[in-house]
């Protein structure tokens, strides 16, 4: 069985992604959870958004090899089956350097996109975190492995997502009202603090439903063996692990279409959604005790989410006006430059007791 260029470059790149996962989460290393330090977070932050930019340039130069396009013929079938709007230059070598440039925006745009939208994350596992009484030295490796589960549920979710798409172009409207439902909800409705229940969570519920469960913490262990009855158990921090991966595949649901119409090519989704999600966890720690200067951003988030459903339900006409995804991201940081803007120039007045 021979495997195609596409499956080889994605087998490569996950196996680049899980490395530097290991590495992140110290598996090459005889250190015990610990509380993350914000200099630690700041610092894998910033390895994580260098390798989304570095992963930006080598679409530009290498780009060709996700799909293995060798030819004139191959890079039409390829430009007409994901890019249908991209003008493509006669000559075959100025063709490919448009197309891979178009395929680098297209990705550096899904990842501003994804990773603005992440922000909402960091304030739920933050609450599910206390709800479920985790020590802060947990945080980090639940968000890891969390995560991981969620990269796998996304792969699904965008795989069969761009299937949808390519037999029944008409999803893409759906996806476009809901993105604009979801936004002006957003904008309408002021923040509430909200509580979890751990014994209610529906996660919670299934596992229990199917899984044995220890009811007592066990300290950095997700599965104890209990040797007087002779089964293994999921233990309260694995229960929390699920909570986080289900909760980051809830959050797939408007920010995965809000990609798609940047891009109908899956392979860039997916790319653009891994930085992203792997940059959350670091972000979480970095931004987790700061995030209340930031007022207005769940704000320009609605915003964000409002522009690009409209951007779906009109996409054709935009396309034969000439607005670009190069438009598209210009206005996504626009938004997100306005927003954080406005939050440190209008603080939150504190009241006085």
């Amino acid at each position: 069985m021979t495997l195609s260029s596409e499956t080889i470059f994605f087998i490569g790149f996950s196996i680049f992604v899980a490395f530097v996962m290991a590495l992140d989460l110290g598996a090459f290393s005889r250190s015990k959870s610990h509380e993350v330090s914000f200099k630690e977070a700041g610092i894998w932050s910033a390895i994580w958004v260098s390798l989304a930019i570095a992963f930006f340039f080598f679409l530009r130069q290498y780009g060709y090899l996700i799909h293995d396009i060798s030819d004139a013929s191959h890079l039409q079938e390829v430009k007409e089956k994901y890019y249908e709007a991209l003008k493509l230059p006669p000559n075959f070598e100025a063709a490919l350097r448009t197309f891979q440039n178009s395929m680098a925006i297209d990705y550096l745009t899904g990842y501003l996109t994804e990773y603005s939208l992440s922000v909402d994350n960091i304030f739920v596992f933050i609450l599910i975190f206390n709800s479920f009484g985790v020590h802060k030295r947990f945080y980090k490796k639940v968000l890891v492995w969390g995560i991981l589960g969620s990269i796998i549920l996304r792969f699904i979710f965008i795989f069969v997502g761009a299937a949808l798409i390519q037999e029944f172009e008409w999803i893409l409207y759906i996806f476009g009202a809901f993105l604009i439902y979801t936004g002006v909800n957003i904008l309408r409705n002021k923040e509430e603090d909200e509580e979890i229940d751990p014994a209610k969570h529906p996660v919670v519920r299934f596992a229990s439903k199917y899984f044995n469960v220890y009811k007592r913490n066990v300290i950095d262990h997700f599965l104890v063996y209990h040797k007087r009855f002779k089964k293994w158990y999921i233990t309260p921090l694995f229960l929390v692990m699920l909570v986080i991966a289900g909760t980051d595949v809830v959050f797939a649901v408007d920010s995965i279409p809000a990609i798609f119409s940047i891009t109908k090519d899956p392979y860039i989704v997916f790319f653009s959604n891994v930085f992203a999600i792997m940059g959350l966890r670091s972000m979480f720690f970095f931004l987790a005790s700061i995030m209340g200067l930031f007022r207005f951003l769940k704000y320009g988030l609605g915003v964000l989410l409002s522009f690009i459903g409209v951007k779906m339900l009109l996409h054709h006409q935009l396309v034969s006006v000439g607005f670009t995804n190069v438009h598209s991201l210009l206005v996504i940081v626009g938004i997100l430059v306005v927003s954080i803007g406005a939050s440190v120039a209008f603080p939150e007045k504190k009241q006085n007791a």
